[in-house]
């Protein structure tokens, strides 16, 4: 099955966490994602997921 990142993104932020945007290539984007205290990076990930690119939006990060 796969992994819904836009909803992953969308609980991550709910929750008080931050992700920002690493890179960006064509159709696809860079996420990494980070602790609520302090920073610290759990995960990294690229898709070309439409609704997440669509999520993201011109954004850099969650604080956008």
């Amino acid at each position: 099955m796969p992994v819904d990142r836009r909803a992953d993104l969308q609980r991550w932020q709910d929750s008080g966490a931050i992700w920002e945007v690493r890179g960006r290539r064509g159709d696809t984007v860079t996420v990494a994602l980070l602790r609520c205290d302090g920073g610290e990076e759990v995960e990294v990930f690229t898709s070309d997921d439409p609704l997440l690119l669509e999520f993201i939006g011109d954004r850099h990060s969650s604080e956008d």
